[in-house]
């Protein structure tokens, strides 16, 4: 595993000050109670904010609406998947037996949510100047033009938009619960408008599946009443 973690180092161009940070962000939950989510909800808010900068750089003369459409195809799972993938993620992550003989290596969801983690972890052991850099590093490779944004919205799109139209903050989503084995968990996840004190559940296979449940859910309730 250190070989793995050497040369996984150098793919990130990133050398950790704290080794340990990088192996728990290699730590699915199935493994050990020292894993990967704390890192992982940072890594999410990093990794938006550097996509954000990314794309105000690249797609100069888009709107905001579209911006966020077009950071939102690229944070989504699938892409976030294949970076992983290209990574060598799949080779170094940790999980517990029955995660793997499950193939646990190859789930989109497990392997989006390390990507995630190692972000956070680069972001703690050096800055977010270094995290900033890594995710530019990442999506190099990933076309990003102004056609992007044709794209449908997914339901946590649609939600910020529908909030930031009405001049309102974004919705907070928290996990409130997890179900079933750790080699098969269902998320329960809230979205919460804190304006409105209004609460919306929904249930998905990752945390990012039960967020997008619970932002569709959220945008079922605001038109209902929105006439």
């Amino acid at each position: 595993m250190d070989g793995n973690l050497t040369a996984l180092q150098e793919r990130l161009q990133h050398r950790f000050s704290d080794p340990q940070l990088l192996g728990r962000a290699l730590t699915h939950r199935s493994f050990s109670a020292d894993h990967n989510e704390r890192l992982e909800f940072l890594g999410d808010s990093v990794l938006n904010l550097a996509v954000a900068a990314l794309l105000y750089q690249r797609l100069s003369n888009l709107p905001e609406g579209e911006l966020s459409r077009a950071r939102a195809n690229l944070v989504k799972q699938d892409t976030l998947h294949q970076v992983a993938v290209g990574l060598g993620l799949p080779g170094v992550i940790r999980l517990g037996e029955g995660e793997a003989r499950s193939g646990g290596d190859k789930r989109p969801s497990i392997l989006a949510d390390a990507l995630e983690a190692v972000i956070g972890a680069v972001h703690l052991d050096a800055g977010y100047g270094a995290a900033e850099q890594l995710v530019h590093r990442l999506f190099k490779d990933v076309e990003i033009n102004p056609q992007m944004p044709a794209v449908a919205k997914d339901p946590k799109t649609e939600l910020q938009e529908w909030l930031q139209g009405r001049k309102m903050k974004l919705p907070i989503y928290r996990v409130a619960g997890t179900l079933g084995a750790a080699h098969k968990q269902t998320f329960d996840v809230e979205c919460e408008i804190t304006e409105l004190g209004t609460v919306e559940r929904g249930i998905g296979a990752s945390r990012r599946a039960g967020e997008q449940a619970a932002a569709a859910a959220m945008l079922l309730a605001l038109k209902a009443t929105d006439k």
